[in-house]
């Protein structure tokens, strides 16, 4: 009998290796299409990041390569002390707009600051659950609306307002430029303080509350205070919009190569003065490399705004 079953056997034992072997290369078959799409997805993300990563060097270096051969035609000084911009005469100093630029950011600054920090309390601390369901989308919705919608309503609603109430014959100018940005930035800097409000831990309230404070000492001494970094994340982020944002401000601000002694005057930014001159400017030309420059400032100033939000980011995650 033990030698008619070892046909038998051997057949088991041949199947049975068979089975093993098989199951080995499916294992290992698993392992090895595991492997290669991981590191396959882990080079596309590294493709794609160094790909944004390049497009970013590539727009500075064009930027600044064609922007610094205005200094081959006038000085550093011209440039940037230099009030008289004409490039019909060969004078291009960019003083005007540059004073224009942080002129205009400073007073939207002003003005959209407090009333959106006003805002972010109120969802965040006065208004009921059913009313804060129903402002926040419409803050979210208010975000979306471009830019030239804003600048043709502050063309044919606010700065006739202006000339109605001010008395004034004109009514561009800063002021205008400043209200509309004020109402543009609104919705993003009072949505992300209200967040950062929001997100203050409720001990601390309670625990203010417990001590006799008020409603308003709280917000003021406890809420505020801690979403801090949240608030100041919100500010630079708004204002790095109304920095950049050129159609609503071209249509309101008046552009005239002039500096702003009252609101009411006509005035132009660096996003301005771009728009308006850039059709008509010969590219090889002294005029053309000014406006490049322009344009490399603006990028740096956008730059400088995005590493004080990810430092201001850095030390809230710490806190």
């Amino acid at each position: 009998m033990s030698e008619s079953s070892r046909p038998g056997q051997s057949a088991l034992a041949s199947g049975l290796g068979q089975s093993i072997v098989m199951r080995g290369r499916k294992r290992f078959d698993r392992r090895s299409r595991l492997f290669f799409t991981n590191r396959l997805f882990r080079y596309l993300c590294i493709a794609a990041a160094g790909f944004v990563c390049l497009i970013l060097f590539a727009i500075l270096f064009l930027m600044f390569r064609t922007g610094i051969l205005t200094f081959n035609y006038i000085s550093f000084a011209d440039f940037f002390l230099s009030a008289e911009w004409s490039p019909e005469n060969d004078q291009y100093g960019a003083l005007i707009f540059i004073f224009g630029t942080f002129a205009l950011t400073a007073l939207t600054l002003l003005i959209s600051v407090p009333i959106s920090l006003l805002i972010a309390v109120f969802l965040s601390v006065f208004v009921p659950p059913w009313l804060k369901n129903m402002l926040r989308p419409v803050m979210d919705l208010l975000v979306g609306i471009p830019s030239v919608v804003y600048g043709y309503l502050g063309l044919t609603v606010l700065i006739p307002l202006i000339r109605q109430v001010t008395g004034s014959g004109m009514g561009d100018g800063l002021l205008a430029a400043a209200l509309v940005l004020t109402i543009m930035v609104l919705p993003t800097i009072s949505r992300i303080s209200d967040d950062a409000i929001s997100s203050v831990p409720a001990r601390f309230r309670d625990a203010s509350y417990a001590l006799g404070a008020t409603r308003f000492q709280t917000v003021w001494r406890v809420l505020i205070p801690s979403a801090r970094s949240g608030i100041m994340y919100a500010v630079i982020l708004g204002m790095a919009r109304a920095v950049g944002e050129t159609m609503a401000v071209v249509m309101v601000i008046g552009n005239t190569a002039q500096f702003a002694d009252s609101l009411l005057k006509p005035t132009s930014v660096l996003t301005s003065n771009i728009v308006m001159q850039i059709s008509n400017v010969p590219f090889d030309s002294t005029w053309n490399y000014a406006l490049y420059l322009m344009g490399f400032l603006l990028l740096i100033i956008s730059i400088i705004m995005i590493i004080a939000i990810r430092l201001l980011q850095r030390k809230g995650s710490r806190v």
